[in-house]
Parts: structure tokens; C-alpha cells; sequence
């Protein structure tokens, strides 16, 4: 493990603007083209028979299921960038990716085809009835789905580590033409019901995606291997202590999936407003995600001596850059366009939308600044503030939709926007507290000085 170190400062390094965003923007398109699945996905089956029932059992059920069970693996990109140091290391975080995907991915086929499902949907998330049956079918047709993304994201991160960032753009963009083609051929069809065309479609997606990850792993296998060991090899001890608050954090991230789902069935007008989240929420998942690619590069750029001020006076240009755009989006017609004639939503739904949506604004900003955040602790290999600031979300989100269940004064979509944007305040305040003693450290180089 990592400590801060008490010897002399290095002189500073040309750590420019140019390098860091070389770096952030391959893993900002790869996160953005993973971004526009749900939402391309959303569109077709907007224009499919039953598009009401579909999107609501697809978004609202579906989705959130298979990312919970998928929870523990989320953060294995994050892992691999920083553990992944040698071919040593490279081979056992190999063994324990294909380990956790194959445990996970058998707990979604349990989950689909047993009672378990049903318990689920009819008890706790309190679904309407109409939804139960596809949102079944379309969770047993994306069982592929956490295996193939556990072994991708393992590649990926070897591949940020090593410098080879753009492969990471290159092959997210295979899954999204494998989408394309999926929904084009169903489209095409237009008798698959939407939520068994959905779960096919990102099935064949990310196993699209993780079989080209690791044909394309072997033009870095020689930088791996000609890697110096490291001096503390990676254990299975030692990945549990860093890991360990990395799943536990992945895992209380995603509860607000089927928290949102569960809590919006229980105020007016559900399926409306599931529907209407199934959208926006792929959105704001857009709109954030430029940030959530940022804790790689920190990761992966803070190797680099006295890297620290270029890092930190980027991540806020990108905010303000970011929320310009995101505000652009919302407050014009634009966002009218892709409601109304890519979501192919009703006049009244793509109303609700577009209020929910400008309710979330504030997140893309705080998802650059919280990432920054977090890619300092998690290189430094401390990674409990982590789990510690997505608990602070999870229950901030939770008391806002608590209080808008007892309440029943607003639209569950609005105050699921609501509830997100705060806990995404409270987390990053959080992190920004966690880390003080980090940035105050690597701030020393921007005056040259050193740590007494």
C-alpha cells in the first residue's frame, strides 16, 4: 500500500493540458458511446408495440436488476489501471476477473429463472403488474452481461496503464455498432417484444465488446511483460484490502437503481414516471459520465511527478466546459428534438422529461470534481473514503425519496432528479473532505517546496 512519502519533492514535471486530455478523451468517448446504449436502445423500442409497458419494465426493472448483481465488478477498471503493473499482476487480477464474472453471471441466470425474480419485482419494487412478465424475459436474455463486462473492464485498465487510452474508445465503439446492428435486424422484424429485443441487444453488445478486448490486450502483452516486478506482488490479501471498498462502493452506488424504481412505484402516476426515467436517466448518466472517465486519468497521470496542479486546474475548465454545454442542451430546443423525436416520446411525457432532466443539471459538473476527487484517494490505494462518500449518496438519496413517498406532492421523476442531485453534492463534499490531506501533500509541488 501506498504512503504519502516525506522525501524531497521532484522538480516539477510538463505535465501540459495536450497530454492529460490525449488521455481523458478516449475514455471519455468510450464512457459516452456506453451512455447512448440506453437511450438508442430507449428509441427503438419507443417505436415497438406496448412501447409504455416496455420501456417502464426494461429501465424501471431490468436494467437496475443486472446492474446490482453486475456491482462488484464495476470497479475493476479502476483496479486494473492501478494494480495492473506487471505480467505477474496482469495474470492474477486475470484469474479473479474471470472468477468474480463467472459467480455474478450465474447469480443473474438464478436470479431470472427462479422465485427470487418475482420476490423482487412484486415485493419490494412493487411494479405494476403489467410489467412483471417482459421485464422477466428481458433479464433472462441479458445474462452475458456482467461476465463480458468484468473481462473488459480488466483489459481496459491494463490498457490505460500501459498509455494505450485510445484502444479503450476503439473498442467500446465495437459494442456500439454491434447495438446498432441488434436493434436494426429487431427493428426490422418488429414482433420481438421491446424488452427481449433490449436484453438481446446489450447481451451481444458487451460480448462483442469483452471478445475484442482481448484479441487487442495482446498489443500491449510485450509492455507488460517487460515491466520491472513490483516490489510488494499482488496477493489475493492485498487485493481483497483494496478492492474490498471499491465493490462495497460499486455495490451501495448502484442501490439507487432499484431505490428509484421501488420508491417512484409508490408515488402518483408510476408508470408514467418510470417510463420518463427509463429516458432521462440515460441522459444524466451522459451528462456525467465525461467526469466518472476523469478518475482513470488522474489514476493513471499522478505516476507522473508533480502532476497534481495540471490536474487539478483541468478538471475545472472541464466542469464549467461541460456544464456549458449540458445547460445549452437543456434550455433549448435541443433537448425538445431528442425528447419528442429520438426518444419518440408523447408531447406530455417529453414535458415531464425535460423538467426532470434540467432538476439533474447540476451533476456535470459536480461528476468532473468528484472524480478528481476519488482518482487521487484510489491512487494513493486508500480506497475506504471511497465507500465512505457513496454511503453519504445512498442515504441522502434515500431521505429525499422517502420524503417524497409520505409526501406525495411532486412526480416521482422529478423528485428521483432531485434526491440524485443532492446525494451527488453530499458525495463529493465528502470526497473533497477525505482527500484534503492527499491534495495538501501533492500541492507542495506547485510551490516547489518540501514536505516537512
Amino acid at each position: 500500500m501506498r504512503t504519502l512519502s516525506t522525501d524531497p519533492i521532484t522538480p516539477p514535471a510538463n505535465l501540459t493540458p495536450k497530454k492529460i486530455l490525449v488521455t481523458w478523451l478516449p475514455l471519455v468517448a468510450s464512457w459516452l458511446l456506453m451512455s447512448f446504449e440506453l437511450p438508442t436502445i430507449n428509441a427503438i423500442v419507443a417505436r415497438l408495440p406496448n412501447a409504455k409497458v416496455n420501456l417502464a419494465a426494461y429501465g424501471g426493472v431490468v436494467f437496475p436488476i443486472a446492474m446490482i448483481i453486475e456491482a462488484p465488478i464495476i470497479m475493476l477498471l479502476a483496479a486494473s489501471t492501478a494494480l495492473s503493473r506487471d505480467w505477474r499482476s496482469y495474470q492474477r487480477l486475470k484469474r479473479i476477473t474471470l472468477f468474480m464474472g463467472g459467480t455474478l453471471s450465474a447469480l443473474h441466470l438464478l436470479v431470472a429463472v427462479t422465485p427470487i425474480f418475482d420476490f423482487i419485482v412484486n415485493v419490494i419494487l412493487q411494479v405494476p403488474e403489467e410489467v412483471v412478465e417482459p421485464a422477466r424475459a428481458g433479464l433472462i436474455f441479458l445474462t452475458p452481461w456482467t461476465m463480458a463486462i468484468a473481462y473488459r473492464r480488466f483489459q481496459q485498465g491494463t490498457m490505460i496503464r500501459f498509455g494505450n487510452s485510445r484502444l479503450v474508445g476503439e473498442i467500446t465503439a465495437v459494442r456500439l455498432v454491434t447495438d446498432v446492428t441488434a436493434l436494426a435486424i429487431g427493428f426490422s422484424i418488429g414482433t420481438i417484444p421491446g424488452t427481449i429485443l433490449a436484453g438481446i441487444t446489450q447481451a451481444l453488445g458487451v460480448t462483442a465488446e469483452a471478445t475484442y478486448a482481448g484479441l487487442r490486450s495482446r498489443k500491449i502483452h510485450h509492455l507488460i511483460k517487460a515491466a520491472p516486478p513490483v516490489k510488494t506482488p499482488l496477493t489475493l490479501r492485498r487485493f481483497i484490502a483494496f478492492y474490498g471498498p471499491l465493490a462495497l462502493t460499486s455495490t451501495l452506488w448502484l442501490l439507487w437503481l432499484p431505490l428509484v424504481s421501488a420508491t417512484v412505484s409508490r408515488m402518483p402516476d408510476p408508470l408514467t414516471s418510470l417510463a420518463v426515467w427509463s429516458v432521462v436517466s440515460g441522459l444524466i448518466s451522459i451528462i456525467r459520465n465525461p467526469g466518472v472517465a476523469y478518475n482513470e486519468a488522474v489514476v493513471a497521470l499522478l505516476e507522473e511527478p508533480c502532476s497534481f496542479p495540471a490536474l487539478r486546474k483541468f478538471a475545472r475548465t472541464a466542469a464549467l466546459v461541460i456544464f456549458g454545454l449540458v445547460v445549452i442542451f437543456v434550455f433549448t430546443p435541443l433537448s425538445t428534438f431528442w425528447f419528442r423525436t429520438v426518444a419518440n416520446l408523447p408531447v406530455e411525457l417529453a414535458a415531464t422529461a425535460r423538467l426532470t432532466l434540467g432538476i439533474a443539471i447540476l451533476i456535470s459538473p459536480m461528476s468532473v470534481l468528484i472524480h478528481f476527487f476519488q482518482g487521487i484517494i484510489v491512487h494513493q490505494e486508500k480506497t475506504r473514503p471511497v465507500a465512505e462518500a457513496t454511503a453519504a449518496f445512498l442515504l441522502t438519496l434515500a431521505v429525499v425519496l422517502i420524503i417524497g413517498v409520505i409526501t406525495k406532492a411532486f412526480t416521482g421523476a422529478y423528485v428521483a432528479a432531485a434526491g440524485y442531485t443532492l446525494a451527488h453534492f453530499m458525495q463529493g463534499t465528502w470526497l473533497m473532505f477525505r482527500s484534503h490531506k492527499q491534495r495538501k501533500f501533492l500541492a507542495h509541488c506547485e510551490r516547489n517546496e518540501p514536505v516537512l
